[in-house]
């Protein structure tokens, strides 16, 4: 039964394989059971590749399966049409069209299998890419608020200095009105005179005046703090917004291009023992010798050509035949006086009864 199922799938003709000997059976059965394979590697790399795309079992399997069987026709129908008829040229130019299409299968049947083989290897330069984009998509977005962070900043620090000048200034008129009363500068005389007064009032006139720009100047500091607060919540917002993108970048383009990163040798092997596994009914069939089932197929559509090319020239004779019989008694027909003489009389009585129906009608007129 299996090799029944193999023949099946090489496209060879049962009635004629079971009147061959047992090794064409058997080469048979091979072909077929190369095209079966291909097929079944085509359903898994179509099914994988479908499966990185959606993540859906049920959707990979459907067409998977869909895919293997257009493979599976596409080269039962391929080793089938091969005719070992003719010279090996006649027969090579023959099989060149479906030489390209075997190529275009296995790129096709490879490059899924591909990305499963090298997993590890695309995830690793996948985590590369995501962890760049990671980092060159924070950048992008802090270019939409550290410019405002920046002025905020020097303003705020501005502001701050601002209180440490004055502050500044404070400890000076103090450490002036001090060493005046202590006689360690100024006039030099100990005591709290008129000198010591007039530099105290100065310095807490300026005193006050700290107190009031630090009022002033902290409530600005606070607003511009917040606003800076506000803009790193946005910031931190939009990157927990768009990570999930980065994150998702894991389908069949991606993994693709990953792909192609890598080095190109073991990905070209693996194209080749496709390319060896698609091709290799037809080469088989190519580089065999007519066989007993090729010379028996050869005879059965040369049988079957005959027989129609004979058929259409009965019917052609039996055509030019039937035109020279008709031909010759309408000749002998049109020479006889009875018939003449009867279709004359029936002539008459149309041409009479035209010719009442014509009265009646001028009659019907006046």
């Amino acid at each position: 039964m299996l090799q029944s199922f193999f023949w099946m799938c090489s496209g060879a003709d049962p009635k004629l394989l079971k009147e061959c000997s047992g090794s064409e059976q058997i080469k048979q059965a091979g072909i077929g059971g190369t095209v079966f394979f291909t097929a079944l590697m085509a359903f898994i790399a179509a099914a994988y590749a479908l499966y990185t795309v959606f993540d859906s079992v049920f959707m990979a399997v459907a067409f998977g399966l869909v895919w293997g069987l257009l493979i599976f026709n596409l080269d039962r129908f391929i080793v089938s049409t091969i005719k070992k008829q003719g010279s090996a040229g006649s027969q090579f130019l023959q099989a060149v069209p479906r030489i390209l299409l075997a190529v275009i299968i296995a790129i096709v049947i490879a490059k899924p299998l591909e990305l499963k083989i090298f997993e590890k290897e695309i995830d690793r330069v996948l985590l590369e890419e995501k962890n760049q984009m990671t980092l060159d998509n924070q950048d992008q977005l802090a270019l939409q608020v550290q410019p405002e962070i920046d002025r905020l900043e020097t303003e705020a620090n501005a502001l701050k200095e601002e209180i440490r000048t004055k502050e500044s200034e404070v400890n000076a008129l103090y450490d002036t009105y001090i060493s005046e009363a202590e006689g360690r500068a100024g006039t030099g005389l100990l005591g709290k005179g008129p000198v010591y007064k007039e530099k105290r009032e100065k310095h807490d006139q300026a005193l006050a005046e700290l107190q009031l720009l630090r009022n002033e100047n902290n409530a600005q500091i606070t607003a511009r703090e917040q606003q800076i607060m506000e803009l790193r919540s946005s910031f931190r917002e939009n990157v927990s917004r768009t990570q999930p993108v980065i994150d998702g970048f894991d389908g069949l383009m991606a993994r693709i291009n990953a792909l192609d990163k890598l080095p190109w040798l073991p990905s070209f092997f693996i194209f080749l023992l496709f390319l060896a596994i698609e091709t290799a009914p037809i080469i088989s069939k190519l580089l065999a010798p007519v066989g007993e089932y090729d010379l028996r197929l050869a005879d059965s559509e040369k049988t079957v050509a005959t027989w129609t090319a004979q058929k259409a020239h009965q019917m052609q004779r039996q055509k030019e035949a039937d035109a020279a019989i008709y031909d010759r008694v309408y000749t002998e027909l049109a020479e006889e006086e009875e018939l003449y003489a009867y279709k004359r009389q029936k002539a008459r009585e149309v041409m009479q009864l035209q010719a009442d129906a014509f009265y009646r009608q001028q009659k019907a007129g006046l």
